[in-house]
């Protein structure tokens, strides 16, 4: 974690919390533990649990069973106004009536905050989210990623003990997405708030955060950095959720001290690697740990599509293992045409046998 926690930043945790909806397993045993100032993103495709997880933690939705803690105090049953958190929803939710002073005024006016307290607080915090001197628009006249910093603001100027982020970026385009999430990320880090961040975007997740609790299922499937998890997936399921991937069938020859030998097809190298079995095993290889060359030596192969991308290649190359996705960011052969007859050679670094399911 980068940036120092604020005072009132809380750790968060959950014990064995699950959630049913009638007959149907929504959340099933998830235990987690978020530090103060840190920012953790639930990660997972559509119906993994991530959102629910996120609104038993805001209170919108109770526990079916299981313990949730916000700093010392236990608010399982506890409803949300008394939790001391706020959540930005993907919808953003503002009152399209009302200008973005007072969107961001109203949680203060509930309170019956002194005037000049609030006048204080809500122009102290559009500055901060680089609204300064749009106070009185409607939010009909902002445009998205304007809307969506009024709705960070709202959910900043309460000083909440958590921050909670529902898909916050989903409605805007690409671009904006990008800067948006490096916006939060910063102001996040800047105010030392603790935030739990859903998303099914796994570039958003792996650029945000400081750990990433990928779900499946309703199920915690591994927690890590992103480089944990992208460098040392401990699943299929894992590896596949974070980046590209290919699956390839190799034999592990030898294991010791934290090493392997590897045999891919007829190419012998030594990766890093848990302890595992001698064997037939399945091993990760992420496209850009691949060298593609027309001649010279490795798996053979003929390319089946070319993806030019600006600043690298992607090449689907037909092989007797299968179609492996490589992507070339050298291009020092130019851009490669399909029918092409390439060889394959696997780098160690991105290289990674994984445990059988």
């Amino acid at each position: 974690m980068t940036g120092q926690a604020s005072p009132q930043a809380a750790r968060v945790g959950l014990e064995q919390v699950s959630k049913r909806f009638g007959q149907t397993v929504a959340v099933e045993d998830v235990t987690l533990t978020i530090e103060p100032g840190e920012l953790v993103t639930l990660l997972g495709p559509s119906g993994c649990g991530k959102t629910t997880t996120l609104r038993m933690v805001a209170g919108l939705e109770t526990a079916t069973r299981g313990r949730i803690f916000i700093g010392d105090t236990e608010v399982t049953h506890l409803p949300p106004n008394a939790r001391d958190v706020t959540m930005v929803f993907q919808s953003y939710a503002l009152f399209p009536h009302l200008t973005v002073f007072e969107n961001v005024a109203y949680g203060l006016r509930v309170l019956k905050r002194p005037e000049a307290e609030v006048r204080k607080s809500v122009l102290g915090v559009l500055e901060l989210v680089g609204m300064p001197g749009l106070e009185g628009r409607n939010p009909s006249a902002l445009s998205g990623g304007q809307q969506q910093r009024v709705a960070v603001a709202r959910a900043l100027v309460m000083q909440p003990k958590v921050l909670l982020f529902d898909e916050p970026l989903s409605n805007l385009d690409a671009k904006l997405r990008k800067r948006m999430r490096e916006e939060i990320r910063l102001l996040q880090q800047r105010l030392g708030i603790t935030a739990i961040y859903v998303t099914h975007d796994q570039a958003e997740a792996l650029a945000i955060s400081d750990r990433i609790v990928v779900m499946d299922r309703g199920r915690v499937s591994q927690i890590g950095t992103p480089l944990e998890l992208y460098k040392a997936p401990g699943n299929r399921f894992v590896a596949e959720f974070i980046g590209e991937a290919n699956f390839l069938p190799a034999v592990l020859e030898t294991a010791e001290d934290g090493w392997a030998g590897l045999r891919i097809g007829s190419q012998r190298l030594r990766v890093p690697s848990r302890p595992l079995p001698p064997g037939p095993v399945t091993v990760l290889a992420r496209p850009e740990a691949i060298q593609i060359r027309v001649g010279g030596q490795g798996l053979p192969g003929t390319i089946l599509k070319v993806s030019y991308l600006g600043s690298s290649t992607d090449y689907t190359v037909e092989t007797a293992l299968g179609p492996i996705l490589v992507t070339d960011s050298e291009m020092q052969g130019g851009v490669l045409r399909a029918g092409t007859a390439v060889h394959l050679e696997f780098l160690p670094h991105g290289i990674y046998p994984l445990p059988q399911a």
